[in-house]
């Protein structure tokens, strides 16, 4: 019988990873792998974060754990939604610091998700009510609606096609962005890739329809995404800079003809990208089961096999920490961990109502549900930060 190699006996010696255990990112360590999931919350009036952010992110923050704040738009002209805050300006730059605080006095890990939405915006909120820009002038089609500011829903207008010229002016808002992030004490920054927004609208060709040399092929396709990470990387270093995609998801008509290509095409220029720059702090996506914003179901679904294949696929070609989000149970979070299919795992709606999912998911106690029709609410406390931790009363839900 084969005598076990050195390799084969350290490997034995070292306990399988868990959902709760440490883990070791290029710069940062957590000391467990439930993360907050970046998640639109329209609780920011004016752009501009407040107190009621400080309380809502403090009370999901855990020592040694990982959050990802809401997107964040880069520019003015970057929402889609009301009420979402931006690093932009000096005003938010300065609000921001103190929620960034709140959390890092809780000893938590915080990155903040830069954001643009592209043609998913309307001329409500765009300066000057101006068409929203995109890759394409196609507008999103009438089975989605977009939320406006007095609550009721519209029809996304007909965008307007970026010019090869103004690119540049685009990336320059995220490298801005991502200096401001850390101005105002960030950790890091996540770019926003995925769920057909403004990046997600160059890298799908469902979408992209242009004929230079960010239309087309694979590459140019994907050149959007790789010079907006390049120019963050160079300006705060590739260990604070993650990278969100979610090549299989079809959420505002964002469809690409083989999404398993265009993920692995992504991974295979971030790959390169890290050799030059160094690691990335982690790439995050999404499987393709998760449920955009509680409208639609993300279209016609592969089977399960087929969606874990895409998953794996892409975590195996990925040299770096893997993060991935999507409807995740406490069950199927740990799997993943367990199973090496994935280094972290974000949650969303669960941890919109258990401020304590971490604590809940380790005791595996029961879980709050959460109140879907408060999620894009102004009400700085109801639906926010009033749901109950383990041991209190369920008060006023």
């Amino acid at each position: 019988m084969d005598r076990p190699t050195p390799a084969d006996q350290q490997q034995q010696q070292q306990p399988r990873p868990s959902l709760f255990s440490p883990y070791q990112m290029p710069r940062f360590r957590l000391a467990h792998r439930v993360v907050l999931a970046p998640m639109t919350r329209c609780r920011a009036p004016g752009a501009v974060p407040g107190p009621a952010l400080a309380e809502y992110y403090a009370q999901r923050s855990t020592d040694g754990g990982l959050l990802i704040s809401e997107g964040t738009v880069v520019s003015p002209a970057g929402p889609g939604f009301p009420r979402v805050p931006g690093i932009y300006n000096q005003e938010q730059i300065d609000a921001w610091k103190k929620v960034v605080d709140a959390v890092h006095a809780k000893g938590a890990i915080f990155f903040c998700q830069l954001w643009h939405v592209g043609r998913a915006s309307h001329q409500v909120y765009q300066p000057g009510g101006a068409a929203p820009i995109s890759s394409t002038d196609k507008p999103i089609s009438a089975r989605w609606k977009i939320l406006m500011p007095d609550g009721s829903h519209g029809t996304y207008p007909t965008p307007r096609r970026l010019a090869t010229s103004e690119i540049p002016e685009i990336v320059e808002q995220y490298r801005q962005a991502a200096i401001n992030a850390i101005e105002a004490g960030f950790d890091g920054i996540e770019i926003h890739g995925a769920h057909g927004y403004l990046i997600d609208q160059f890298l799908k060709d469902g979408i992209n329809d242009r004929t230079d040399e960010y239309g087309g092929s694979l590459p140019n396709r994907c050149r959007f995404l790789l010079e907006v990470t390049r120019a963050v990387t160079s300006a705060i270093g590739a260990d604070r800079v993650a990278v969100r995609v979610s090549p299989a998801i079809d959420h505002l008509d964002a469809y690409d003809s083989n999404p398993l290509q265009l993920g692995l095409a992504v991974v295979d220029r971030l790959n390169a990208l890290q050799r030059e720059a160094g690691r990335l702090a982690y790439l995050h996506v999404t499987q393709p089961r998760y449920v955009a914003y509680g409208q639609t179901e993300s279209g016609p679904h592969g089977s399960a096999e087929e969606e874990s294949r895409l998953m794996r696929a892409v975590r195996g070609a990925y040299q770096g920490t893997f993060m991935c989000s999507g409807g995740y149970t406490r069950e199927l979070g740990v799997e993943a961990v367990e199973s090496g299919d994935a280094d972290l795992v974000s949650y969303g709606r669960l941890f919109i109502s258990n401020p304590d999912l971490v604590e809940r998911l380790r005791r595996d106690a029961p879980l709050n549900r959460y109140v879907r029709k408060t999620f894009y609410t102004p009400d700085p406390v109801v639906g926010y930060t009033d749901y109950p931790f383990l041991g209190q009363p369920k008060a006023r839900m």
